[in-house]
């Protein structure tokens, strides 16, 4: 345990944010540095529990109380070295993950949680900046060759895995640099790219192969990669995109969230001559969607210079605290106030869009909407609530519903399930013997702490697959139960 009386002689405390009206004008991160020693005190408030409910919340089994207690006693090798353990990329969750660890925290009870997620990205960032995150080749190869299909956080975590495990590795993405959505979802201000790119830098130097440019299905046929490869992993995501099929879906000025936010991030890094093709700047704004895309899109449209930004939620405001259907250790749906949320932007709640108005010239000018009610299950509306708000761009953030129904699909034969993702076995395996499945393309849509599980997880079992045994941990399975590493 790290300091016995921590939890009750010191308050929660996180780094501050730059303030407002300095980060709006750049795309860097919007967090301050916190003092190393401030920090080790953060640590000490974990207690160490007899049942440390914050392995449970974190799909990956993270050694929480055991890294703390090494930040404490200012251990910061062992404690990266413990980190690295279950998390082939805490640099990426620290940043991203919404921490269902710490909402499941024992602390959490009847004071405010350990702030994991924190602490859990310094000690990344203090390895990084020691020169202790190196390359970890492996001793020998397999002689076995695996492709993996899609370069998100699930496909690099099983990628990384496979490699470790002297397999010959190569990662295919059909956009033009790697990543998957946490290079073209992810805003700069939430995760710059360069922290992407020095982590793709070790898994080159450890032998990982990536190619980019190549659609499996069209310019790599299916029969093609089974005849090159002893294995594949199918982990593509689930990009295919919720639409709201209502009147003047079609007027200009309605787009996705994906087709907006890449254009962002290609702004932030400097790689546009000119205006982005799909840009906020002097428009009047509305966002379809209070999740964290939403968000993406409202911290984003600040920075381009929006002229007014309103950010739309069907749902009622949720509560402050815990609802009593919520209780701990879960994760409560309450109100949460990203960094994008203190920048600007008016977040309205109970509302149903109802239509799409134009101009004359097939452009966006307004939203019809009206007020709704939750009764028995279902969304109503209330009468006599209709109104229209004028806006000149809308972006629709809600959410995915599962893989893309491409060539690749169809060309593999896979069978899908009733919610269209793929299905497979409880050892990640599709209907096709060698081809095993993972991440949200066929788990659905979740958390980027969930994919890089399944992601680990699917490679244990390629493994296993390949040579008959598997030192690889295993982390979770397909049905949501942990198995036993």
């Amino acid at each position: 345990m790290a300091d016995p009386k921590g939890f009750l002689t010191t308050a929660r405390e996180l780094p501050n944010r730059r303030p407002v009206d300095v980060r709006i004008l750049d795309w860097s991160e919007v967090y301050e540095n916190q003092d190393f020693s401030r920090l080790q005190k953060q640590a000490s408030r974990c207690m160490d529990c007899g049942i440390p409910f914050c392995h449970q919340g974190c799909p990956l089994g993270n050694l929480i109380p055991e890294w703390n207690d090494l930040i404490w006693r200012n251990e910061k090798e062992e404690a990266s070295a413990r980190l690295h353990a279950t998390n082939n990329f805490p640099e990426f969750t620290g940043r991203l993950c919404p921490a269902p660890c710490e909402t499941s925290c024992v602390l959490g009870i009847n004071d405010d949680p350990v702030t994991i997620k924190q602490i859990e990205l310094r000690i990344i960032e203090e390895a990084f900046e020691a020169g202790k995150v190196i390359p970890l080749p492996p001793d020998r190869m397999s002689g076995k060759v695996i492709a993996v299909i899609g370069s998100g956080p699930a496909g690099l975590a099983a990628a990384q895995q496979l490699t470790r495990a002297g397999h010959t590795v190569v990662v295919y993405e059909r956009a033009p640099k790697i990543g998957g959505l946490l290079r073209y979802g992810i805003p700069e201000f939430k995760m710059e790219k360069s922290i992407l790119d020095r982590r793709l830098a070790q898994m080159e130097r450890e032998g990982t192969r990536f190619k980019t440019n190549i659609e499996v299905g069209r310019d790599l046929t299916v029969t093609q990669l089974k005849s090159k490869y002893d294995a594949v992993v199918i982990s593509t995501g689930a990009t295919s995109w919720r639409e709201l099929d209502i009147p003047g879906r079609d007027l200009k000025g309605v787009y996705q969230a994906m087709e907006y936010l890449p254009w962002g991030n290609k702004q932030a890094l400097g790689e546009l001559s000119s205006e982005p093709e799909i840009s906020a700047k002097g428009k009047s704004v509305i966002i379809l969607g209070g999740g964290d895309t939403g968000a993406d899109c409202l911290g984003t449209a600040i920075r381009q210079g929006a002229k007014s930004i309103q950010q739309i939620e069907i749902l009622p405001r949720p509560e402050i605290e815990r609802s009593a259907d919520q209780p701990w250790p879960t994760y409560p749906m309450t109100y949460r106030v990203s960094s994008a949320h203190e920048e600007g932007g008016e977040r309205l709640y109970s509302i149903a869009t109802e239509e799409f108005l134009g101009d004359d010239q097939g452009n966006l000018r307004a939203l019809k909407v009206v007020e709704t009610e939750f009764k028995d299950g279902r969304f109503e509306a209330i009468a006599g609530s209709e109104r229209e708000i004028p806006c000149e761009m809308v972006f629709l953030a809600l959410g995915f519903t599962g893989p893309e129904k491409s060539s690749l699909i169809s060309d593999f034969g896979f069978e899908l399930d009733p919610r269209g993702l793929i299905v497979r076995n409880e050892k990640y395996q599709s209907a096709i013997d060698n081809v095993f499945v993972c991440g949200d393309a066929g788990r659905g849509q979740s958390l980027i702490v969930w994919a890089i599980a399944e992601g680990r997880s699917a490679a244990a079992q390629v493994d296993s697959y390949l040579s008959g045994r598997t030192q690889l941990p295993v982390a979770v399975a397909p049905t949501d139960r942990p198995l036993t590493v």
